[in-house]
């Protein structure tokens, strides 16, 4: 089986309301690729990938006037793509939703939230997703409560074989410090979204913890918007959301090769990216890794494969100038893939 997460820039703005894909030379969310042009990268690059599953971070909208499934399986019908059937969970409103792209001949998911629903009061423990967490952020001894912009998603999977593993989505919030000026401003905004960064880390550990000792399989994916020595601010935190979340090295943590990889890391040592934005002011491209598939310790027995389809370092890629180009025009992200015997 191939699970896969794919961040795809602004995928909202190719569908109409009614969910269908608008093939025309108008702008598209990515700068100067028209939406025609996007479309067919994003066919080139979903065909390529010919996963069982495809986890959309930044999916279409869905709310009174747009739906995320409608657009996801037009989308898929359009391309002849075997990810024909889409589920989403609880709805936002950033017009960048979280959905899943399945096989409905390999397997059969269900949004299945846990944690208790908490309305506006919150909870100190791991409610769900779309509640409150009162955590301290700032060790003033006052709790804060923090919330999901983009409530992760929450799935059990069964596979046509009859194995059960519990799924989850995440789109941690970024920590740019986006509408601030001047270079106090900047670093108030960039540490205080990292603090609810971290909080969020923090949540999605404590239900990663639940599942672990529940003896359950579990597969968490999605872009984290974190890794580590990622920006300077981390040593105030010690860790990374990434390293938060994953947990210890063991039967207690979760796995992805490239997460792991990035911790042992020296100064001036490469790390893995799946991700490439362009910095005007500065005329250049950052790369970073931001997107990860991690998986429990018991599913490290079913030889699990991981990939970054990046067009530049991965040779496969590189080597198939369509799709080269398709990954280069379809996402400023590139999509990560396992491959697992389920």
């Amino acid at each position: 089986m191939r699970i896969a997460t794919y961040n795809v820039e602004w995928f909202n703005s190719l569908f109409d309301d009614a969910g269908v894909p608008l093939v025309d030379d108008e702008e598209s969310g990515r700068q100067g690729i028209t939406r025609a042009r996007q479309l067919e990268a994003l066919g080139i690059v979903f065909t390529a990938l010919n996963a069982d599953a495809v986890l959309v971070i930044e999916a279409p909208d869905h709310n009174g006037r747009r739906s995320t499934v409608t657009a996801l399986e037009g989308f898929a019908r359009a391309f002849d793509l075997r990810v024909k059937q889409t589920v989403i969970g609880f709805p936002n409103d950033t017009q960048q939703e979280i959905a899943l792209m399945f096989d409905p001949f390999v397997m059969t998911p269900r949004h299945d939230p846990l944690g208790e629903a908490t309305g506006k009061k919150g909870s100190d423990t791991d409610p769900r997703f779309d509640g409150v967490l009162r955590i301290d952020l700032d060790l003033d001894a006052t709790e804060d409560l923090v919330s999901f912009s983009k409530p992760p998603l929450e799935l059990e999977l069964i596979t046509a074989g009859g194995d059960v593993v519990r799924m989850i989505g995440a789109h941690l919030k970024s920590k740019a410090p986006h509408g601030a000026r001047g270079r106090d401003a900047v670093m108030r905004l960039a540490i205080a979204n990292r603090r609810k960064q971290q909080a969020q880390a923090v949540w999605l550990r404590r239900r990663v913890v639940r599942h672990l000792e529940q003896g359950e399989s579990l597969i968490l994916l999605g872009d984290l918007n974190d890794g580590p020595g990622l920006d300077e601010y981390e040593d105030l935190f010690g860790r990374s959301s990434v390293e938060v979340v994953m947990g210890p090295v063991g039967p207690a943590g979760l796995f992805d090769p490239h997460a792991r990889e990035a911790v042992r890391l020296r100064p001036g040592m490469a790390s893995p990216t799946s991700a490439r934005f362009y910095i005007q002011h500065e005329n250049r491209y950052l790369e970073a890794l931001l997107d990860y598939i991690m998986i429990s310790p018991d599913l490290m027995a079913r030889h699990p494969r991981w990939r970054i389809w990046h067009p530049f370092n991965d040779p496969a890629c590189w080597q198939m100038p369509e799709l080269r180009d398709a990954l280069i025009d379809a996402s400023d992200h590139y999509p990560v893939t396992l491959d697992i015997d389920l």
